[in-house]
């Protein structure tokens, strides 16, 4: 053993003197991570967080993001059509139907953008997550230019609405929940049938089972929301359609389960308690917060909004 002493300390001591021989450098390993303001920064002060205290993160932070993905950074001009549509669709739509005090006290206080989608085991992906009650965040986001510039009419409306403005909605539905809760009642009338975590779409009869998406059929606190957001973002025809969808998948429903109920009463039956939930708890009428989203979403189709300029007006500067 002791032949192994000695060179040990050779070299503990050769290290000594090395480490006393050393000077610190003069330039500090810890960096500024300041980052110089752009048009868009200015544009997102003075749109979103000086009025709202809305912080809209754009630029990559993997605290903010979910580790069990793989993420990429949101490109700068999908995100600047992104604050475009959150500003004219969501914040100013709540301002309209329920006054700024309301969006200011409720409205999450901060976005954080993904670029890509994060895809789950199940061939399923996320479009959005709520986190306590204030953070809402928002992937795919670097897919909006392409959907913007290609599609056009209702098939852009279909999928601004499908993969993002709904989202939107459907997140602050879960911020609403979490400040006032919905009845109880609401999660009892199709409770024997939400399928948990399971692929959504191995039954095609969702709407017959009483669920206005195969994504409603997770959980009550998603069917809650999927009934909100799917309602705000259509019109009145389209919610017929699929109820008269309900009531027609019904029957293929009950080649399984003989005494099911119809899908429609069952739609009808929780969409009260969401109709009932808005009134009583926030004072929004649904219809017209339905018909204020709608005419506001026919501006973006038609293009009367600019969802490129990130140039002040005179007031903004101010």
């Amino acid at each position: 053993m002791k032949k192994y002493i000695f060179p040990l300390l050779i070299l503990a001591a050769s290290g000594l003197a090395s480490c006393q021989q050393d000077r610190l450098d003069e330039e500090s390993v810890i960096k500024d991570t300041t980052v110089e303001m752009n048009e868009f920064d200015y544009w997102l002060e003075a749109n979103l967080l000086r009025p709202y205290n809305i912080e809209f993160k754009y630029r990559y932070e993997m605290n903010e993001s979910d580790l069990g993905f793989w993420t990429v950074p949101a490109d700068i001009n999908a995100a600047i059509n992104y604050a475009h549509l959150v500003k004219y669709l969501c914040v100013d739509t709540y301002d309209e139907v329920a006054g700024i005090d309301f969006t200011r006290s409720y409205f999450p206080k901060m976005f954080f953008l993904i670029g890509a989608w994060e895809y789950r085991n199940n061939g399923s992906f996320v479009l959005g997550t709520a986190e306590a009650g204030k953070k809402i965040m928002l992937s795919g986001v670097n897919d909006l230019p392409f959907i913007l510039d290609y599609y056009e009419g209702t098939e852009l409306a279909d999928n601004l609405n499908h993969y993002y403005i709904k989202t939107i909605h459907h997140e602050f539905t879960h911020i609403l929940n979490q400040t006032k809760t919905y009845a109880e009642n609401f999660g009892q009338i199709t409770s024997n049938t939400y399928v948990g975590d399971a692929c959504f779409d191995t039954d095609p009869y969702w709407r017959g089972r009483g669920y206005i998406t195969d994504y409603a059929q997770s959980e009550h606190r998603e069917d809650f929301a999927e009934l909100f957001s799917e309602y705000i973002t259509h019109d009145a025809a389209w919610w017929q359609a699929q109820l008269d969808a309900a009531h027609s998948e019904t029957t293929n429903v009950r080649q399984v389960t003989p005494d099911a109920e119809y899908g429609d009463v069952l739609i009808n039956a929780k969409m009260d308690i969401v109709r009932a939930y808005l009134q009583d708890s926030w004072g929004i009428d649904i219809d017209e917060l339905r018909d204020i989203l709608g005419r506001r979403f026919g501006d973006v189709v038609a293009g009367r909004v600019d969802l490129n300029s990130v140039k002040l007006t005179a007031q903004e500067e101010q």
